[in-house]
This record gives structure tokens, C-alpha cells and sequence, in this order.
């Protein structure tokens, strides 16, 4: 990321995008992240949970693994797959790599830049959604300074964001706790997918800035990205089911549900 300043002033309108619906079932509400080394992991961590979760996330190191053979295998199963690789280039090779993706029948994909990027990437997408990264969740206030900016973690979520529903972006990739601003100023009528998510208390990892479940909810999240705690839990099946639990009850508090 390069460093600058932030917006210090924004606007109260609502962005045009996408509402968020109230008929997303539970089992797709929680992304489970396969950060694994290898292809068969990767597919036993599926069919271990596919039964309770129907969305995955590939990121970088599995997409190397695995290539499209483990995205198609994941599909074929009638699951849903976010890939995560947030692409950050030039714009018309970023266009190019949509391309690329736009019509495997993924779901979510990330973009990492700014509006020339953004731009490329929406251009392109058909019905693939895209996802513009804020500020990544192992990053804190002085990650932000070390990198040149003169704001706080906060004021750039807002500014980015602003900037990525502007261009036509469907929805965030964003901190738990910088969603309650996001909603405050830009509305619900596009998607916040939260990563750092600690349902429990996990050993120091590499995130930063992290919330429980109901909170992320609470704050406004549409989904959560979810890998470590899930797949060490002792006992899995009673997590993820605490966890829908606490999904319903936020939702039920926002009165996204009845």
C-alpha cells in the first residue's frame, strides 16, 4: 500500500450498490478459509464441514497449490468460493485476471489498489462480486505510520471504502471494528466481509485488529472469514454451531431476520 493521507471530511449519502439480503442462510454466512499448504488438505477440511458451512475461501498459497482444479472441485460440490487473491497490478493486467475468473462460477474476489485498479476490475466482472480490500487486519496504527500515513485506521477503512462503492465495487473486505462506521456513513446497501474473526480465546497469531462473532454482526457484517479457529477448535461441529447461533442473534438484533 502507498502511504498518503486520508479524507478528513465525508459525505452522508448512501453509495449505489448491492442491499444486502436478508436470505443469506447461516451456512453460507461463515467463509471457511482454507489456508492450507496442500490440495488434499484442502479437501478434507471441505468435506469435514461441508455438511455445516457452504462457503470457502482460496487464498494465495492453496490458488498456487491447487490452481482452478481445487476451485472447480470445491463448486462441484454445490459450495460457493470466495478467491482471495487481492490483485494489485496494473490496470489492465488486474482486467485481465477478472477475465480469468469471471465466469467459473465464483462468488467473491478481491482487489488491493487504488481507483485505476478498482476501475479495471469492475469494468470487467460480469457477475462476479467484487471485493475492495481497506486496510488488512493484521495491520494496526503503527504498521500505518511506518508506511506513511498520517491517519488513523479508521478514517482510511472509511476512505477507501467511499471510494471503492463510488467506482462500483460490490462490497469490503474490513475490519470488525471499523464496520459500524462503514454502515453509519454508507448504508447497508453493500456487502462488509470481515476477516479476524476469534471466536475464542486463540493463541498470538498475525492478526491485529480482531472481533468475536456477534460483534462482527452487531457491527454489520455480512459475512465473516473464518480458518485456524475452526480447524483447531477440539471440538468443531459445537463451534460452528455456537457460532450460527451467535449470527442469528445479531441479525435478529439488527432485524435482518425475523
Amino acid at each position: 500500500m502507498p502511504g498518503g493521507t486520508c479524507a478528513r471530511h465525508f459525505c452522508e449519502t448512501t453509495p449505489a450498490g448491492i442491499k444486502v439480503k436478508e436470505s443469506i442462510p447461516l451456512e453460507k454466512r461463515i467463509i471457511l478459509a482454507l489456508d492450507v499448504p496442500t490440495v488434499e488438505e484442502a479437501k478434507n477440511i471441505v468435506e469435514r464441514f461441508e455438511q455445516k458451512i457452504k462457503f470457502y475461501k482460496v487464498g494465495l498459497q492453496l490458488f498456487l497449490a491447487g490452481w482452478f482444479h481445487i476451485i472447480d472441485w470445491i463448486l462441484a460440490r454445490n459450495l460457493e468460493v470466495f478467491i482471495d487473491l487481492k490483485f494489485f497490478d496494473v490496470p489492465q493486467t488486474v482486467k485481465l485476471a477478472v477475465e480469468q475468473i469471471r465466469d467459473r462460477g465464483i462468488s467473491f474476489a478481491t482487489v488491493h489498489g487504488n481507483d485505476e485498479i478498482m476501475k479495471a476490475a469492475v469494468g470487467v466482472k460480469g457477475d462476479l462480486k467484487i471485493l475492495a480490500v481497506t486496510v488488512l487486519t493484521s495491520f494496526d496504527e503503527g504498521d500505518l505510520k511506518d508506511l506513511g500515513f498520517k491517519c488513523s485506521v479508521e478514517d482510511l477503512v472509511l476512505s477507501r471504502a467511499r471510494r471503492a462503492l463510488e467506482i462500483g465495487c460490490d462490497g469490503v473486505i474490513s475490519s470488525g471494528l471499523e464496520a459500524p462506521r462503514l454502515r453509519k456513513h454508507l448504508g447497508e446497501r453493500f456487502l462488509v466481509v470481515t476477516p479476524g474473526i476469534r471466536p475464542v480465546k486463540n493463541t498470538e497469531d498475525d492478526q491485529k485488529r480482531v472481533v468475536t462473532v456477534k460483534d462482527a454482526f452487531l457491527n454489520g457484517a455480512d459475512y465473516i472469514v473464518v480458518g485456524r479457529p475452526i480447524r483447531n477448535a477440539p471440538d468443531p461441529d459445537s463451534l460452528i454451531e455456537r457460532m450460527q447461533n451467535d449470527i442469528r442473534e445479531a441479525l435478529q438484533e439488527r432485524r435482518l431476520l425475523p
